[in-house]
């Protein structure tokens, strides 16, 4: 079987092309077996790569956590797809029996876990999931888009519309447009009728986030952006603000945050430790809202969106399986708007 994997944790250098795996076979009556046509790129797949602290993996694992492709084998008591149909993967695999799961809420299970980080991840010509982390998708969709749908929109459909609960006509700022993530987040809440402020520090990037529908932008280089809200806002500031930048972005964030802000994040790539003056906090009574992923429903909601044309995400460039580590090396180098895909197909 082909595949792209990791031996150890480094740098790009670790990233190989190979033909030699075996294939993964059916362990469950609940599993079913997929034919890999393409799989995503994400952030994770780079700290993946870099060592996650707690994360173990074994010679041969396979990177990436989103892809599409055709059901080839089903267990015994599968019943939502059948052997052909074209399905997307929720990343997140939950063990279905503790509290949280139990209570709908699978991304808090106490056993959760993502493809790609703790268990083989989607780029390879063959995976097995539990049926319950698959949905059909129209087989006339773009396997591009497809394959790139699923993490990034599902974290910002949690983000947005359950932890945040964006309302229309609410004002919100984003972080970094040009990830996968942003850029969903970008989508989901104009959908829902927001008011949207972009920040990069690449002006062809915040062109493209005002082709998307992104209301205003604002280049951060050299920028208080906390600031920069205010004096655009009459020193209202603004109701919600996504920040998955961590250290570098989260004191602007928070002078951009208006009485009763919520601040939202799924992660911090410059960095995880941050300090928020609580007096701050409680006088102007925010909300500090972590996310990750996201449930059952919320992913049969964003695969009807998906179905329905109103959420897909832009390509930036599709590299074949074999070609697989430059499409890294793109992806570490921060050039990218929208998501970079590799075909297995």
């Amino acid at each position: 079987m082909r595949g792209l994997t990791i031996s150890a944790h480094g740098g790009m250098e670790r990233i190989e092309y190979r033909d030699d795996l075996a294939e993964p076979m059916l362990r469950a009556d609940g599993d079913v077996r997929i034919r890999m046509r393409a799989a995503a790129l994400n952030h994770l797949d780079l700290f993946l790569i870099a060592g996650l602290p707690g994360v173990t993996i074994t010679p041969g694992w396979v990177l990436g956590a989103d892809g599409v492709g055709t059901v080839e084998s089903i267990g015994a008591t599968v019943t939502n797809v059948a052997v052909g149909d074209r399905v997307v993967i929720n990343p997140g695999i939950s063990d279905r029996t503790c509290q949280y799961c139990l209570e709908g809420e699978q991304p808090l299970c106490t056993r959760f876990g993502i493809l790609g980080e703790h268990r083989p991840g989607t780029m390879a010509e063959l995976l097995v999931v539990p049926a319950v982390n698959v949905a059909r998708v129209d087989g006339a969709s773009d396997d591009a888009e497809a394959a790139a749908f699923t993490l990034a929109t599902l974290t910002a459909f949690r983000m947005m519309v359950t932890r945040a609960r964006v309302q229309p006509g609410e004002r919100v700022l984003i972080w970094g447009i040009g990830g996968g993530v942003a850029i969903a987040c970008l989508q989901i809440a104009k959908l829902v009728g927001a008011h949207v402020t972009v920040t990069s520090s690449s002006d062809a990037k915040l062109a493209r986030a005002a082709q998307l529908g992104a209301d205003d932008v604002i280049n951060h280089t050299g920028v208080d952006v906390g600031r920069e809200i205010r004096a655009r806002t009459a020193r209202r500031g603004v109701d919600v603000v996504v920040d998955s930048v961590g250290a570098a972005t989260w004191s602007q964030s928070l002078g951009a945050l208006g009485r009763r802000g919520r601040l939202v994040t799924c992660g911090g790539t410059s960095g995880p430790m941050v300090t928020t003056d609580v007096r701050r906090l409680f006088w102007n009574q925010w909300s500090i809202l972590g996310s990750t992923m996201g449930n059952d429903d919320e992913f049969a909601e964003i695969v009807r969106h998906f179905s329905a044309g109103r959420l897909r995400p832009p390509i930036d460039r599709v590299y074949s399986l074999a070609d697989g580590r430059s499409a890294f090396e793109r992806l570490g180098q921060g050039d990218q708007f929208g998501k970079i895909v590799v075909r297995i197909d």
